[in-house]
């Protein structure tokens, strides 16, 4: 009884602390987002509220949870609200497995990742649920979009993670982790950079970024499955997009760099500094490179990207046989 006591609370703890990493992400990547597409753009970026700018989005954020809610006519109220709320709260089980450092371990369960993979399905089911119940048609054909991108790109990206548990020979996270050394050169984004490259493709279409964002395409459904929501409801979507763009990231931090080895001294800061890097990484990209059609989405995923992740898969499993 006091194992599970214990159990219990270490749980809620682990929940708090995810809770706070993920509104802490959300805050300083907004200011970074807006920092680096300034940059880009050749404009300063938030630059007036505290020193360079850096309030400007707890600002936004207050502003944002201190307006009245609008609901619009005709809506299912049930799915209405439960959306925000199923794109959030799902999302705080899938840090829990994650091997932040050597003592920082996460929740040892054997097969970390495909507990990942399978409550990483309570986006979708968000989208479409935020989509219909808004009784908007932009909101509707966003949340088609949503479904038939991350079902796309859910299958490349599941492949070459597949491809690094042959080679690991586990699905636990910390396994994968360990079996890589302290020296880039030790990591599996050099045994399998083919891998690296299709989960770098898929983690971006997966998390609806820019140029894949088009289940949110401002030009042309004002902003897709969440169009008719604000205050609290506009917030959670928020923090969650943000979260999964986080997840991914320490997944592929995980899988591909070494997790939290590095040079000279392994620790849980160069997990952070990975997924930092991929982070600011994809907003790089989302300012540089223009919004693809929904039509060269797909095609890139089922011409290109499946084919290549098969091809990948099939070579590793006979390398392993007969190499290994």
């Amino acid at each position: 009884m006091e194992l599970s006591i214990a159990s219990f609370v270490q749980i809620f703890v682990a929940v708090l602390l995810i809770i706070g990493l993920m509104v802490g992400n959300a805050v300083v990547m907004v200011y970074f987002e807006r920092k680096g597409a300034g940059f880009i753009q050749r404009r300063p970026g938030p630059y007036e509220v505290g020193p360079w700018g850096t309030i400007q989005a707890v600002c936004d954020s207050m502003k944002l949870l201190g307006k009245q809610i609008f609901v619009p006519g005709n809506v299912d109220w049930i799915l209405y609200f439960a959306a925000p709320i199923l794109a959030f709260f799902p999302v705080l089980l899938l840090f829990l497995p994650i091997p932040f450092g050597p003592y920082l371990t996460g929740l040892k369960v054997d097969d970390g990742i495909l507990l990942i993979l399978a409550f990483a399905g309570f986006g979708v089911i968000s989208n479409i649920l935020a989509g219909w119940a808004s009784n908007n048609k932009f909101g509707l054909l966003g949340a088609a979009r949503a479904v038939s991108q991350s079902i796309a790109y859910e299958i490349p990206m599941i492949l070459a993670l597949l491809a690094v548990v042959f080679l690991s020979g586990s699905l636990n996270l910390s396994e994968i982790v360990e079996n890589q050394g302290s020296w880039p050169w030790q990591w599996n984004i050099f045994v399998q950079p083919l891998a690296f490259f299709i989960y770098l493709v898929s983690m971006v279409g997966e998390t609806n970024r820019a140029p894949f964002d088009l289940p949110e395409a401002e030009s042309e459904l004002t902003a897709g499955f969440h169009t008719e929501y604000s205050c609290m409801g506009f917030a959670l979507f928020f923090l969650s997009e943000y979260a999964n763009m986080l997840l991914v990231s320490f997944v592929c931090a995980t899988f591909f760099l070494g997790g939290w080895r590095g040079p000279f001294l392994d620790g849980f800061w160069w997990t952070f500094i990975k997924a930092y890097v991929l982070m600011l990484f994809i907003v790089w990209i989302r300012w540089t490179f223009p919004r693809v059609r929904f039509d060269q989405l797909l095609n890139l995923n089922w011409r290109w990207l499946l084919p290549l992740a098969i091809i990948n898969l099939w070579i590793t499993a006979v390398a392993i046989k007969f190499f290994d």
